[in-house]
């Protein structure tokens, strides 16, 4: 039973049958819950959280923590706005511009948490500070509005009613699980993250791999800011805040461990459905903002609790 392919398929069954009761309760609470309408706008509202939790899954893997990805997010949306308001940008430029910008956010973190060896929860508290200075700085702490011309992104295909957001979304799922499982980088990620010692002396640099989570991390919150531009078709200075704990409990609930060296993308996309499922189900049922932080935050500290249990499980 611990073997890593057994232990990942009992997940992935836990997951959809927890996904598949909270289905059920809601649609048997709320009438609507289980029309076409309330399921594609699920799948519409989930890209931006996805894919700040895919770069969030990285950084835990290697045992460090993420915590300035909602200002980013917030700083890669008001960077398009201005760019293609102000600046007169065309839409490529502008979002390469964004991307550019949070890629390089993300790349100072690490660099200064790896080089000078601080606590990355230290550094990118400072960086969640720092970006959301920045995006009011150059928004004038006010809404810019885009419009069409990146709502595209953000608007239900004809046929199916999803969003081009959400199929980029799945296609970053994949391509993440891919490289976390499939490739050298994603094989040392997971060596760094649970025995760093034993991967330097086995001569392996591991300094290029823990800077690299976090500039990958910072790109995924670039893509992410594009997507609730178009969403909203509107740049707001005050977007995502809080989104880096829905972040780090989707990847929990999804089986990455806080303590470094488990995780898969799929399980974290599984979270972030999850998490979507149990607000819409509770927005449906009329439950207020207040409680359901209380609900969301319980959920939080049950999956951190099945998490450690399970670590003490594993090393039994």
């Amino acid at each position: 039973m611990k073997h890593p392919w057994i232990q990942s398929i009992l997940r992935y069954l836990g997951l959809l049958l927890a996904l598949g009761i909270l289905v059920l309760v809601f649609g048997w609470k709320s009438q609507h819950f289980l029309e076409r309408s309330t399921l594609i706008s699920i799948a519409n509202q989930i890209p931006d959280l996805t894919f700040v939790a895919i770069g969030m899954t990285l950084v835990l893997v290697v045992r460090g923590i993420d915590l300035s990805v909602g200002s980013l997010l917030a700083l890669s949306s008001a960077t398009i706005g201005v760019l293609m308001t102000s600046q007169k940008w065309p839409l490529i430029p502008a979002l390469a511009g964004a991307c550019t910008v949070t890629m390089l956010c993300g790349l100072f973190s690490g660099a200064v948490s790896v080089g000078m060896r601080i606590p990355s929860f230290i550094v990118t508290l400072g960086m969640l500070e720092v970006a959301r200075g920045a995006t009011k700085l150059i928004t004038n702490s006010g809404s810019v509005y885009v419009g069409r011309r990146i709502g595209w992104f953000g608007e239900p295909l004809t046929a199916s009613g999803v969003t081009p957001a959400f199929i980029a979304a799945c296609l970053a799922v994949i391509a993440g699980q891919f490289v976390l499982t499939r490739t050298v980088w994603g094989r040392y990620w997971t060596a760094i993250g649970t025995n760093p010692e034993v991967v330097r002396m086995a001569g392996v640099r591991t300094w290029p791999y823990l800077i690299a989570v976090f500039a990958i991390s910072g790109l995924l919150c670039g893509v992410a800011g594009w997507s609730q531009t178009a969403r909203m078709a509107t740049a707001d200075p005050n977007a995502a805040v809080g989104i880096e704990l829905s972040a780090i409990a989707a990847c929990v609930i999804g089986g990455t461990s806080l303590m470094g060296g488990r995780g898969t993308v799929i399980g974290t996309f599984l979270g972030v459905l999850i998490i979507q499922v149990l607000q819409t189900g509770l927005a449906q049922l009329g439950v207020s903002d207040a409680k359901k932080q209380i609900i969301t935050g319980s959920v939080i500290v049950i999956a951190v609790t099945i998490d450690a249990l399970r670590d003490r499980w594993s090393s039994r």
